[in-house]
């Protein structure tokens, strides 16, 4: 089973971080309301990078890097990953 890292794009330009193991059943989960409680006044909400890992761990360690970096430093991390 492959982990996920993923950032959103809120419909009010915002950035939402979070990890799953099945990225097209989530964002759809986000986009009707059921998603995380910081997305489900945001809708609809657009995926702009994801990065999938081995394990759950580091999936989730990868999360939590993410939401520490600013909103520049973010939006440099979903560039390099686009660019692969």
């Amino acid at each position: 089973m492959e982990h996920v890292t993923y950032i959103l794009e809120c419909a009010d330009g915002t950035y939402y971080t979070g990890w799953t193991n099945r990225l097209a059943q989530r964002i759809e989960a986000h986009n009707l309301g059921k998603g995380a409680k910081y997305t489900r006044s945001r809708i609809p909400v657009r995926l702009l990078a994801y990065w999938p890992f081995n394990s759950k761990s580091e999936a989730m360690r990868w999360e939590w890097q993410l939401k520490r970096l600013s909103r520049i430093q973010k939006e440099h991390e979903i560039q390099k990953q686009n660019q692969t």
